[in-house]
């Protein structure tokens, strides 16, 4: 059986999602077994979110493959380890968002080979692949550099206040 039915609100993680309402196409089928119904199938959905290192755009299409059993709402199954028939209904959002999120990549790239972002200045790196900066000194050390230029009049190291 194939159908289309729009997304629900929060399908994905942060950085990466199905779009609220925007079709998600099923392919499913369904088998009658002794507890209950076992559902088998495919979602195939859009997504859209930004890459993790340099936070372009991305757009991309994703297939979840999922397989549970409904049981029946007399069956003696624990509360917690079985999804329940409601009547003649199967309520298929629990084990959409379940596949959907465990398929989607924790860190989404725009490409494998993204570069990301520049940490001093933020710049996007693939798009400047020679991108650099002189090397600066963090200012909190550069009392230090005088040290290693103090010399005493034969060329030797300076002693320190506390080495005299």
């Amino acid at each position: 059986m194939t159908f289309s039915a729009p997304a629900p609100a929060d399908l994905g993680i942060e950085v990466l999602s199905v779009p609220e309402g925007s079709p998600i196409e099923f392919d499913i089928r369904l088998e009658a077994v002794m507890e209950g119904v076992l559902v088998t199938g495919t979602a195939q959905a859009g997504l859209e979110g930004e890459c993790a290192r340099c936070l372009e755009d991305i757009s991309d299409e994703m297939v979840a493959d999922f397989q549970e059993l409904f049981v029946y709402e007399e069956s003696d199954a624990e509360e917690d380890e079985a999804l329940r028939m409601e009547g003649d209904l199967l309520d298929l959002e629990p084990v959409l968002r379940d596949a959907v999120v465990l398929s989607l990549p924790f860190q989404p790239l725009c490409r494998d080979d993204c570069p990301g972002l520049c940490v001093e200045c933020g710049a996007r790196l693939a798009d400047d692949p020679d991108h650099q900066h002189d090397e600066a000194i963090d200012p909190r050390w550069a009392a230090l550099q005088t040290l290693g230029e103090a010399t005493d009049e034969e060329g030797g190291r300076t002693p320190g206040p506390t080495e005299e």
